[in-house]
């Protein structure tokens, strides 16, 4: 997903690969069925008699794709360009589309790990994980994250083996 195989280190296995909770992706796709059905009530409203009909059609139809990129297509790649890798030495934040931006932080180094979680979002299982380690960073709180409490524990788990000298899990 977001760290490939070939980068992990002598030892080192993945423990959970994830993306952002598909929540994320509600305002996009309802973005996208109202500006498909404007865009198909705006070509249909607009008389076929007109002198300008093809300009009016050709600007319902760019206005409409360029609406769909910002409001659509954008947002989608952003989450599916979010990626979140659990390993048994790190933990690996990877975000962007275009440019790329990885936050590692070592288990070694996490202090804290706590979780929080709104009603509607205990309905979903989703909720914010928050990070605290003693890296430059400090307190990192990555919002969205699905199956929480699975995470919160996978994390927990993988920070007590390695302050236990225990990286393989066994």
């Amino acid at each position: 997903m977001t760290l490939p195989d070939h980068h992990l280190t002598q030892g080192e296995r993945r423990i959970r690969s994830f993306h952002p909770h598909w929540k994320r992706l509600v305002g996009p796709a309802l973005a996208l069925v109202l500006i498909l059905a404007a865009t198909g009530a705006g070509l249909y409203l607009i008389p076929g008699d007109w002198e300008f009909a093809l300009y009016g059609r050709a600007a319902v139809v760019v206005i409409a794709v360029i609406l769909l990129t910002i409001w659509s297509f954008v947002p989608y790649l952003q989450w599916k360009n979010t990626g979140y890798v659990l390993t048994t030495h790190r933990f690996t934040i990877s975000t962007g589309v275009l440019n790329k931006s990885t936050d590692e932080i070592p288990l070694t180094k996490v202090n804290s790990v706590s979780s929080d979680q709104s009603f509607a979002e205990r309905m979903l299982g989703c909720g914010t994980l928050t990070v605290e380690s003693a890296s430059e960073q400090g307190q990192l709180a990555l919002r969205d994250i699905p199956k929480i409490q699975d995470v919160r524990a996978d994390l927990f788990r993988a920070v007590e083996d390695v302050s236990d000298g225990d990286v393989d899990g066994r």
